[in-house]
């Protein structure tokens, strides 16, 4: 038996609280939420098991360089969901990066919206379901 190929991720961020609040907004129409916390972690997903960390990396307020390229997809349930998790984030002062829509490039059914988190890392939500 095989078990998944990532456990979690983290991501390093310069204000920790702006970033845990963003992602409180963007992750909850995903189903997600803040399940743990420390001074300069917080980790979000199921009950009990963390898989997407965010790291306090620097001095509040920082620029943080982010990797050319670094990108995170977060699965969604439907494209409703998608959709909510877009207007979250432009909400929660992330920006656009991509409008939810289907990109049928990759397959027939691959609905997704893209987006920058406040430090810069691109991220998305995406639904491989049939409407």
């Amino acid at each position: 038996m095989m078990t998944a190929m990532l456990q979690h991720i983290s991501f390093g961020v310069a204000d920790l609280q702006r970033s845990a609040a963003f992602y409180d907004a963007v992750l909850k129409p995903l189903g997600y939420a803040r399940v743990m916390e420390f001074d300069t972690a917080v980790g979000f997903g199921e009950p009990s098991r963390p898989m997407f960390w965010l790291n306090a990396v620097g001095p509040t307020n920082a620029p943080m360089p982010v990797p050319p390229g670094t990108h995170l997809a977060f699965g969604a349930a439907s494209r409703a969901s998608v959709d909510a998790f877009h207007a979250a984030a432009l909400g929660a002062g992330g920006g656009d990066n991509g409008p939810p829509g289907l990109r049928p490039h990759y397959h027939a059914n691959y609905y997704a919206a893209f987006v920058i988190d406040p430090d810069g890392h691109r991220i998305e939500a995406v639904c491989h379901r049939p409407v």
